[in-house]
């Protein structure tokens, strides 16, 4: 499961009724090198037979089941001006992304 905080809820519903023909929220995960994940956040259209999904606060949140492990107890975070933020329990940094990418 993935936690929202509500700071992301908020922007990620902004994002939606901007993109109204995208209204499922995807998230995905990349390995960059044995030790670094890559998080990519989408608006799409809908969701595909292989994922998980998620309702939260309104929002469905699709992850690849293949991810789906990956993001167990994941927090997205959204703080102006420095954009979204993935945090992981345990860890003592958290990773700041930056760029949505839209489909």
């Amino acid at each position: 499961m993935i936690f929202l905080t509500e700071h992301a809820v908020k922007k990620l519903k902004a994002l939606i009724l901007e993109h109204q023909e995208d209204p499922i929220v995807r998230l995905k995960v990349r390995d960059l090198d044995e030790a670094q994940l890559s998080f990519n956040i989408t608006l799409e259209d809908n969701v595909q037979p292989d994922d998980e999904v998620q309702e939260l606060e309104g929002l469905t949140v699709a992850v690849e089941r293949r991810s789906a492990t990956r993001v167990q107890g994941v927090t997205l975070d959204y703080q102006e001006p420095s954009g979204f933020k993935f945090s992981h329990p345990g860890e003592e940094e958290e990773h700041k992304f930056d760029v949505l990418n839209w489909n």
